[in-house]
């Protein structure tokens, strides 16, 4: 996904190369237009994050979509995530996410359908799972790969602190790296002023993440960079993924990406993180 990076204050290092699935079986020829992190997980950690490549669904769900509450059919989002779960042999498991900060431990017997916006596990074979259509999907683990974990962070819950509560569920021990996935672009997402006021009032430094938009009273928001101030604020200093440039634009990119910015009636795609 290496594209050129935005010269913006909130600019990351350039985005890393794209890696490709390391799995096989009856779903590779799908799985090879997932996105793969490349970052230096530990042996024995695994992350994906699908596209809208593949998959059953139709109309505006065209493709793989995996929201349950979107209105799309029954059948068709159970036939999807059945397909997910046989490409990367763990269980999935899907959360109502409702743009709040509060997260899920997961073990083998944890259901789908808990409300929440991160989950964390230590478990083997648990997939944690973040649904998006424009929200930024983070993934964590630690150097030692002992627990990972995965957050939603629209602004909503951005500036709520998700991220942090995140990655307090780490304690702390080891050292984390995060992966930025796919969101909305910072020139597709335009806000408010109550949306620039929410995260100045916590960090002043955010202001460098806002550029005035052509209404007055409007801003262009770069979601991921806010993601990457407040993850170094928490202390993780190995960001890898979305550097905020056009490849990683949810809205800029229809043929990979659903958005519901863009569509209004979308599906979602999913980021996961798992343990052997």
């Amino acid at each position: 996904m290496s594209a050129p990076r935005l010269a913006a204050a909130c600019a990351s290092p350039p985005p890393e190369g794209e890696a490709r699935p390391p799995w096989g079986g009856p779903a590779a020829a799908v799985i090879s237009d997932w996105r793969v992190p490349d970052w230096p997980a530990p042996a024995g950690v695994h992350a994906l994050c699908t596209t809208r490549r593949g998959g059953v669904s139709k109309g505006n769900y065209q493709g793989l979509n995996l929201g349950d509450h979107v209105g799309d059919t029954s059948a068709d989002v159970a036939a999807n995530r059945a397909l997910l779960r046989q490409a990367i042999g763990a269980r999935p498991v899907f959360l109502q996410q409702v743009h709040g900060i509060q997260l899920l431990p997961l073990d083998a017997s944890t259901p789908d359908g808990e409300a929440a916006d991160a989950c964390t596990t230590t478990a083997s074979g648990v997939a944690c799972t973040i649904m998006v259509a424009d929200c930024l999907p983070v993934l964590f683990t630690d150097e030692e790969g002992r627990r990972v974990a995965a957050a939603h962070a629209g602004w909503r819950g951005l500036a709520a602190g998700v991220l942090e509560q995140t990655v307090q569920s780490f304690g702390a021990d080891g050292r984390l790296m995060a992966w930025l996935g796919p969101c909305i672009g910072p020139d597709a997402f335009e806000v408010g002023d109550e949306v620039k006021a929410a995260f100045e009032a916590g960090a002043p430094a955010a202001t460098r993440c806002f550029k005035p938009a052509v209404q007055a009273g409007k801003w262009l928001a770069d979601l991921a960079g806010l993601a990457r101030q407040r993850l170094r604020a928490a202390g993780v200093t190995q960001l890898h993924g979305n550097d905020s440039s056009e490849a990683w634009c949810t809205v800029h990119n229809p043929l990979l990406f659903f958005s519901h910015r863009r569509d209004r009636v979308s599906g979602r795609f999913a980021a996961c993180i798992w343990r052997d």
